[in-house]
């Protein structure tokens, strides 16, 4: 039996994780590459494989089995300290333990420095893997002690094939028109059949297209949208982690903490989704101009990109996608008032196109 059945397409990678099973592979792997293309999957197969119970291991309760996450924005060093106290007990059941560290982009630079040691002289029992959506923010001496994973994006054939069998309400037409918005990843697949993702998504793009409309969106208007899309996805996190802490004996500031931590994680993450998608829109308005269909992301929304194409917004895309490039590179690297600083973007956009 295929212990990576679960994962669609990504043979380099399983080919490489295969090792871990036979015992000749490294003892510490880095699984790599964009959200949504399988990584977490394949790091649950493997130590399903390795520990020899699929149920307990995704139901996250076998005793030798360790799962660390960020917290909000970054794995923070206790997370790592807590990591070295377990990595130096035997193991419970069998002859292995399994350590997946998930968000390791996210590390913070103690924690990073703190699990460097455990990564150059881990016990023979331990396989640590740590999944990470980019390899930039990693310190090349973690990079270094690792058998690096790349995963790639996925074809359209394979997130079409998961289309047709999880979103069964899809047209044909629609699932084709689907696989190609999601650019090679599950995650935006979901994003796509889930109702309230749709209904957010809509309002995004109205949003983005009223950046060069006749009667302009309002910046402030338009930077709620982006605002309310987190707040809404930030409370369902908030939600997700008061059920997990409710299980665990917790001092009331760091329940608060890791509260709050997951809330603003999911709000940050949802901003550079939008960020990203809004960038997406003002490029495919340049392909379309430039009669390169085939290429744009937003292929369910063809017609209004042929419509607005027509317009002459291509200089003014061009423009507006770098502008959201920038305010995507300041989002991710400085503090900032989301409110303000999109209303700043959006009033960019308008000029961009004036």
């Amino acid at each position: 039996m295929d212990a990576f059945a679960a994962v669609p397409e990504q043979r380099e990678a399983k080919r490489l994780l295969a090792g871990a099973l036979t015992g000749e592979g490294a003892h510490a792997f880095l699984l790599h590459g964009p959200a949504g293309v399988g990584k977490r999957t394949a790091a649950f197969a493997l130590a399903a494989a390795l520990l020899g119970d699929q149920r307990r291991v995704l139901a996250r309760t076998h005793p030798d089995l360790v799962v660390v996450e960020a917290l909000g924005d970054m794995i923070r060093i206790d997370r790592i300290r807590a990591l070295h106290h377990d990595l130096h007990m035997r193991p419970f059941e069998g002859n292995r333990r399994v350590y997946l560290v998930f968000d390791a982009h996210l590390l913070g630079d103690d924690a990073a420095d703190a699990l460097l040691k455990d990564l150059e002289e881990p016990p023979a029992y331990a396989a640590i893997v740590l999944v990470a959506d980019e390899l930039g923010p990693l310190p090349e001496t973690i990079r270094s002690r690792c058998q690096l994973v790349p995963f790639r994006r996925l074809s359209d054939d394979a997130v079409r094939g998961w289309l047709e069998e999880n979103a069964h309400e899809l047209a044909p037409a629609e699932v084709n028109a689907a696989a190609r918005v999601a650019g090679g990843r599950l995650d935006r697949a979901r994003r796509l059949v889930d109702p309230a993702a749709r209904e957010r998504r809509q309002a995004l793009l109205a949003v983005a297209r009223g950046a060069y409309a006749e009667e302009p969106v309002d910046p402030t208007v338009a930077a709620t949208v982006i605002i309310d899309a987190g707040s809404a996805l930030g409370a369902a996190a908030r939600e997700r982690e008061e059920d997990a802490v409710a299980m665990l004996d917790l001092p009331d500031r760091e329940r608060d903490q890791r509260l709050r931590r997951a809330q603003r994680g999911a709000e940050r993450e949802e901003l550079l989704a939008s960020l990203e998608e809004l960038a997406a829109w003002y490029r495919d308005l340049v392909a379309v101009a430039a009669g390169a269909e085939q290429t744009v992301r937003h292929a369910d929304r063809l017609d209004d990109l042929r419509a607005d194409a027509a317009l002459q917004t291509e200089a003014g895309a061009m423009r507006a996608a770098e502008a959201v490039r920038d305010a995507w590179r300041v989002a991710e690297e400085l503090n900032v008032n989301p409110q303000l600083w999109l209303e700043a973007l959006f009033v960019r956009l308008r000029r961009a196109f004036a």
